[in-house]
């Protein structure tokens, strides 16, 4: 396994194929390898002449993991990006987040515009802006005793999801409670690379795209027809849009 230190933080990483390098940032609960590797992304990329570079963030998969919120603070989990474009000696590099790793995205390109070759926000709208990412709720079905004592939808949706990937259940309640953070449409408005934003039609997690693209000078948006927020993260249309953006991106 690949990792790498960023202070007391050891994080896991894969880098795979050659060619111009992207970074993919994985959602809330999720893993390198439940995000980017099963749903054929690796694959993808690869096969499109791309180095691909994926993390486990900090309180997920192999890396470590962190049990107070203020560890999980959006523009922390954004330098363990920065911090992994330095080890591996990447000057600039196209980014991809899904969910929580699109807000860490969006915070590392408005912090570090000249290591962000381009920006994909995929799952993320407007909550980045209104809306501090998923609710209390889904950190207390973290916290049940099972998935069985969750009632609230959405807390029920997230745990099993996270108990499928066999997450650490308390560092995943902490990491909710502690990167709800937003950005501003001022601030929106001064992020530099190019960004594509990409959403299931079907989404409920995210807030709706075309407020957000509106306050980013030549922002690309695309709707993943009949997808969830689960279910949009492997979705085919995505994959191409991402690679046609890649494409055209300066």
């Amino acid at each position: 396994m690949l990792s790498f230190k960023n202070g007391p933080v050891e994080l896991a990483y894969l880098d795979k194929g050659e060619g111009e390098p992207i970074v993919l940032v994985h959602g809330f609960a999720s893993s390198k390898e439940a995000n980017w590797v099963h749903p054929r992304w690796v694959h993808t990329l690869t096969h499109a002449g791309r180095r691909v570079i994926a993390l486990d963030m900090r309180g997920h998969g192999a890396s470590t993991k962190l049990y107070a919120p203020a560890a999980y603070h959006a523009g922390a989990m954004a330098d363990d990006v920065r911090a992994l474009l330095d080890h591996l000696g990447i000057g600039k590099a196209d980014v991809m987040g899904y969910s929580m790793g699109a807000r860490v995205t969006a915070f590392l390109a408005l912090a570090h515009p000249e290591r962000v070759r381009s920006a994909t926000l995929g799952g993320l709208g407007w909550h980045l802006v209104d809306g501090a990412g998923l609710p209390d709720a889904v950190a207390e079905a973290m916290e049940a005793p099972s998935l069985a004592d969750v009632t609230d939808p959405q807390g029920r949706t997230f745990r099993a999801f996270a108990d499928r990937t066999k997450s650490d259940l308390r560092a995943l309640a902490a990491c909710i409670r502690g990167s709800r953070q937003t950005l501003s449409t001022t601030e929106i408005g001064r992020l530099e690379p190019p960004v594509l934003i990409a959403i299931g039609t079907k989404d409920e997690v995210s807030g709706p795209g075309r407020p957000l693209a509106d306050l980013i000078p030549g922002a690309t948006l695309v709707d993943i027809p009949d997808r969830d927020h689960m279910l949009a993260v492997g979705d085919r249309a995505y994959k191409a849009a991402v690679l046609a953006f890649l494409t055209e991106r300066p």
